[in-house]
């Protein structure tokens, strides 16, 4: 397999009122076409940030970041962004917020009719075709999420980067989006890097778990290889030892990096 994603020696400062702060440093980090990446640790160990490098969205204070060979410099459509927060503009229905997307990627190489079809096959992807003309106000926030999933893959990125989409969704509607997710992927075959405060969902859904030391100077403290055969079961696993085995030791990792009061103040 190719390395789609290439994360060498990047470190992440900020300029803030009290002085410079480290939130990443010296990671290093391949990711392999078609590999599933969950990106866990505490709150403020820079799991955000790093996705954030991924995407353009943030340049490396050092170090270099690689696509496919190619410097990351800002963002591109070869990556597409799923934020917690669906993002969807209230105004527009379901259909024309993925058909925005589509528009601006690929408006001046299809016709009409062909963007159309490129929105509607995104909706049905994730089981939205009888939604496309509702507006977002009219939908359930499980269903929000979805068309969020549905105008990041019309984009057809090669990494799909994923920022704790389910992280405000009640636990039955996750656990569904999660076994969607897993059904979306398998059947396009997409490279996806998500960050994730779930151990339970690093396990299921992702071939490797990166997990991030605490911050300041955040940095890679240990990727675990999740070694369990495609497709997951939910149910199966939860009977599964190995996958009890798996959750145990990002658990051991967690709990072994938790803040101690003086490093919290």
């Amino acid at each position: 397999m190719q390395s789609y994603v290439q994360i060498e020696n990047a470190s992440m400062v900020f300029s803030t009122r009290k002085g410079r702060f480290t939130a990443l440093t010296g990671i290093d980090l391949n990711v392999e076409q078609g590999e599933f990446i969950a990106l866990i640790g505490h709150s403020g160990c820079g799991k955000s940030t790093l996705l954030n490098l991924v995407a353009g969205l943030l340049d490396a204070s050092d170090g270099v970041l690689l696509l496919a060979n190619k410097e990351i410099r800002g963002p591109g459509p070869e990556r597409a962004v799923v934020f917690q927060n669906h993002s969807l503009l209230p105004w527009l229905s379901a259909f024309d917020n993925v058909h925005l997307a589509v528009e601006k990627v690929f408006g001046g190489r299809e016709s009409k009719a062909q963007l159309k079809a490129r929105t509607r096959a995104a909706l049905d992807l994730v089981g939205l075709a009888h939604a496309a003309a509702r507006l977002p106000g009219e939908i359930s926030g499980g269903m929000k999420q979805r068309v969020g999933i549905a105008r990041a893959l019309a984009m057809e990125p090669k990494v799909l980067l994923m920022d704790e989409p389910f992280g405000a969704l009640d636990a039955l509607t996750r656990a569904h989006l999660q076994d969607e997710l897993m059904k979306i992927v398998a059947a396009t075959k997409s490279t996806v890097i998500m960050v994730t405060h779930d151990v339970d969902e690093a396990v299921l859904l992702s071939d490797r778990i990166v997990m991030m030391t605490n911050g300041p100077a955040a940095t890679i403290g240990e990727i675990l290889s999740v070694d369990l055969p495609r497709p997951r079961d939910r149910l199966a696993l939860a009977h599964d030892p190995h996958y009890h085995g798996l959750r145990s030791r990002v658990l051991e990792f967690l709990y072994s990096r938790q803040m101690r009061p003086q490093e919290a103040a």
